[in-house]
């Protein structure tokens, strides 16, 4: 981290209230920290919009695992691209149903697209992917 700049803001009055009140429900103690979250998690989102981009994610899945084939077909999924996938964490949530996380890593196209393939599988209730780009992204991004 360099060294702190300091900077002026200015907000509509309605707008740094509103921005006061949602900063005081998720906890943070002042808005320095708030507008660097912000600028932080706009620089990823810049960041993971290139293809080739190197990103870290997590596919979350929901399923039931009496669906026919699907444990196994989401098992020859990860085997098949066992370059992305980092770890995969597996818990049953009741006797049916299980969630799945997936840790994946590598260009954000094939994240992306390994994602939507394991969450487009056949009975495969819900799933979500998040990516995030590796906190190098600050120094390379404009």
């Amino acid at each position: 981290m360099g060294f702190l700049s300091r900077i002026g803001v200015a907000l509509d009055s309605d707008l740094l209230a509103r921005f006061d009140r949602f900063i005081t429900k998720q906890g943070y103690t002042n808005r320095s920290e708030a507008f660097r979250d912000l600028i932080r998690d706009r620089l990823v989102a810049v960041a993971i919009e290139d293809p080739r981009a190197p990103v870290v994610g997590t596919v979350t899945l929901i399923y039931d695992h009496h669906s026919r084939l699907l444990p196994e077909k989401l098992m020859n999924l990860q085997h098949d691209h066992h370059d992305l996938i980092i770890c995969a964490t597996h818990a049953h949530l009741d006797h049916d149903t299980c969630l799945e996380v997936i840790i994946l890593k590598g260009e954000a196209k094939r994240v992306q697209r390994l994602a939507d393939t394991l969450i487009g599988t056949k009975g495969v209730q819900h799933g979500r992917l998040v990516m995030s780009s590796p906190t190098s992204y600050l120094s390379k991004t404009a």
